[in-house]
């Protein structure tokens, strides 16, 4: 594909996005109700429930090593080809790239941003609080313990909570937190819980967490989702500011307050109704446009110049001299004879030609 064609695309894309939100009247932000306080509340002392029993070599973590020692991979070895790819659902990149891509889709037909910057919310808070557990605590998994009964804390491990429980859990729930309807949203809740529930329960099998990892995970993902509503105006904030910021970056161009290599990079995505070329408003009077030279007539150099080519439109957008507004160019936008150039003196080249 064409560089000309991927910036006409990327015009239509922000050229909807210009237009108002056009979102169904069903279709509600989710609020911290009463009823999510409560799940959050309940999660939260979970969470530290399951920190505490680990921190005291509890029976919890009795239970991890003696699902270590029972090896689940080694009991149904014909499920580990299959399990081997399901784990890939609980992985940051690829799952993140699908999502991402499905939101995108969302984004284009509601005219707004804000399922794609939820999203990157979420996985920066998922970034920041799952990473700094596992950095502090430090836990070893199955595969590297080195005590028997122990609970494997600060010894440079980055296991606990698990990362691929915790983001199945964000990633996949995501898609219920922005659906447009109550049944939507109950059936991808279902499908999202059973993703996650299939993916932790996967990397036990395979021997690369403990059980306290998973419901660690379980319950870190399950405490960004029940947040997002704590968000939801930082993320409205973010909404306008990036089209605030695109709006003053237009104003910009249009009255030439930017490098012209700036310029003729923003003009196919700061453009109105689908015109490459930009417009400028400066404070020099406009300049007449050179008379064209008819075919044969002689020149200041006493030559008579070549029949000059049809002209045809370029692809790319052009670059404007700011001393003047634009004009229609007539002609070859290069010379044809040396002479023509000598003329011209030390005129310098356009930064961008047809």
């Amino acid at each position: 594909m064409r560089t000309d064609q991927i910036l006409t695309r990327l015009e239509r894309v922000f050229a909807r996005l210009d237009r108002e939100p056009e979102r169904p009247a069903h279709l509600q932000t989710p609020q911290m109700s009463r009823h999510r306080v409560v799940l959050l509340g309940s999660t939260l002392v979970f969470y530290l429930a399951i920190v505490v029993a680990v921190l005291t070599t509890s029976w919890l973590v009795r239970l991890d090593w003696q699902v270590m020692f029972f090896r689940p991979y080694e009991q149904w070895p014909q499920l580990h080809a299959f399990l081997d790819y399901l784990v890939v659902l609980g992985q940051r990149g690829p799952t993140a790239v699908m999502v991402a891509a499905w939101l995108g889709w969302r984004s284009w037909r509601q005219h707004t941003l804000r399922p794609l910057i939820t999203l990157g919310v979420a996985l920066l808070l998922l970034n920041v609080t799952v990473g700094s557990v596992k950095l502090g605590l430090g836990r070893l998994g199955p595969h590297y313990a080195t005590e028997i009964g122990s609970a494997e804390l600060f010894a440079g491990g980055d296991i606990f909570p698990s990362g691929h429980t915790a983001n199945a859990v964000v990633t996949w729930g995501i898609l219920a937190y922005l659906a447009s309807t109550v049944v939507t949203r109950r059936v991808l809740s279902v499908v999202s819980a059973v993703v996650s529930l299939s993916v932790g329960a996967t990397t036990v099998y395979l021997g690369t967490h403990w059980i306290s990892d998973v419901l660690l995970g379980w319950s870190a993902g399950l405490l960004i989702l029940l947040a997002l509503p704590w968000f939801e105006p930082l993320i409205a904030r973010t909404e306008a500011y990036v089209f605030d910021l695109r709006e003053l970056l237009r104003r910009r161009a249009e009255t030439g307050r930017m490098p012209a290599p700036v310029v003729s990079a923003l003009t196919p995505l700061l453009s109105a109704g689908g015109k490459w070329q930009l417009r400028r408003v400066t404070d020099t009077a406009e300049e007449p446009a050179p008379a064209p030279v008819a075919a044969g007539a002689p020149t200041a150099t006493g030559h008579s110049p070549a029949p000059r080519p049809a002209v045809h439109p370029a692809g790319r957008p052009h670059v404007i001299r700011s001393e003047r507004m634009p004009v229609t160019p007539v002609g070859s936008r290069r010379p044809a004879h040396t002479e023509r150039a000598a003329a011209r003196g030390a005129a310098a080249r356009p930064v961008a030609g047809g």
